[in-house]
């Protein structure tokens, strides 16, 4: 019988923010809540919080903003304040999903208190940096990030491919857990034929879709490249770029592809008419740790044209429910673009395959795996500390 717990869940970012981060632990605080465990939610202060005051399930803390990022921030708190609240009532078990200032203070806290201490690996903040120019610090990060997870009992990641290379870099005590999705909202069903012809598509033309933040470590000039040369090798067909999001790169991005439909940020409902209203979904981001958006266009019944990694390299058998070209090999990506869309029965098979994959891949079975960690993770932390009392009880 799995025992109720009381988790201590650290965030900088939560719903409603719009981000993959905020979409995954949005799933886990309700599937955790919906089984019966008391989840403590520390995050910064969001903008619609009002007046709102911490309470027992609630801490807010102080915000930064997170350069190149609007609407996102790094939280702040003190460790005098956090110490205060669990020794109060401390948690059985405290999972830090951002490795920031307020991460860093929880784990600190966690430690010091003899809490069992468990991390996530969601954002790769190397590929941040490379894309920023500020490639001279990335053995720095590289190296405190290490020293960050190695600290805790246990760090998650959401696909095989970042555990290869985070165990190659030398951090320890891995374990996988992927990323789910909500099938009956992502949906074929949700197409809309005048969504599309608010778009200008006729009925066999193709929709071209990207759903994602704009920003540079996005990889999103690959677009341009992909429309450029599907409609050179194919221009009998007709094809629209949808741009699905938002970010700093907006404005760019427009200029360089006046003919393409940009949509802004969408979420619930809207989203999913999105990606169900599309055909292909092109993908070219570079260094994701996992891109629940492969999922959510499998799941509408999309074609995912994609790099062989993060969730893509997890989800999709190339040639079968999707495709798949070797990461940073460009002309592979749009050569896998173009073999999709060479046969329209080809495109029709591998989209019913994909729906028929994501539909398998649901939240409740990734929800329980984690619960699973949670609570191996406290055991193995009280074996260990009950170990070490009676190493001590013999020395004495």
């Amino acid at each position: 019988m799995t025992t109720a717990l009381h988790i201590a869940l650290i965030t900088d970012t939560f719903a409603p923010e719009i981000n993959g981060v905020a979409n995954t632990l949005g799933h886990l605080y309700d599937g955790l809540r919906a089984r019966n465990h008391r989840i403590e939610l520390i995050r910064p202060r969001q903008t619609d919080d009002g007046n709102q005051r911490s309470n027992d399930g609630l801490m807010l803390c102080r915000g930064w903003p997170l350069p190149g990022y609007p609407g996102l921030q790094w939280g702040l708190t003190s460790t005098h304040r956090l110490t205060k609240r669990w020794r109060q009532q401390p948690p059985d078990v405290v999972y830090i999903a951002t490795e920031g200032p307020l991460g860093l203070c929880a784990l600190r806290v966690a430690r010091r208190l003899g809490i069992t201490a468990i991390t996530g690996f969601h954002t790769n903040f190397q590929q941040y940096l490379r894309q920023h120019g500020l490639t001279l610090f990335t053995r720095a990060l590289t190296h405190y990030l290490r020293w960050f997870h190695n600290r805790s009992a246990l760090t998650l990641v959401p696909s095989t491919s970042q555990r290869v290379e985070l165990e190659r870099r030398h951090f320890e005590r891995l374990d996988l857990l992927p990323r789910g999705v909500d099938s009956q909202l992502f949906n074929p069903a949700k197409r809309q034929n005048a969504l599309r012809q608010s778009w200008g598509l006729r009925e066999n033309d193709i929709a071209l879709l990207y759903v994602g933040r704009l920003a540079p470590e996005k990889n999103l000039d690959a677009l341009k490249r992909c429309f450029d040369e599907l409609q050179a090798r194919y221009p009998a067909r007709r094809f629209k770029l949808i741009v699905v999001g938002d970010g700093a790169k907006r404005a760019v991005l427009e200029a360089a592809l006046p003919e393409a439909i940009f949509c802004g940020q969408q979420s619930g409902h809207a989203l999913a008419c999105h990606f169900a209203s599309a055909d292909v979904f092109l993908f070219p981001s570079l260094g994701e740790t996992f891109g629940n958006v492969v999922l959510e266009a499998q799941a509408s019944g999309l074609g995912v044209v994609a790099y062989d990694e993060a969730a893509a390299g997890l989800h999709i058998r190339h040639g079968y429910n999707g495709v798949l070209a070797m990461p940073g090999d460009e002309y592979a990506w749009i050569e896998a673009a173009c073999w999709l869309l060479e046969n329209p029965e080809t495109l029709r098979t591998l989209r019913l395959n994909a729906r028929r994959h994501a539909s398998r891949q649901s939240w409740p079975g990734i929800i329980e795996q984690f619960e699973n960690q949670l609570q191996r993770a406290c055991q193995g932390c009280a074996g260990a500390a009950a170990a070490a009392v009676q190493i001590a009880a013999k020395k004495t």
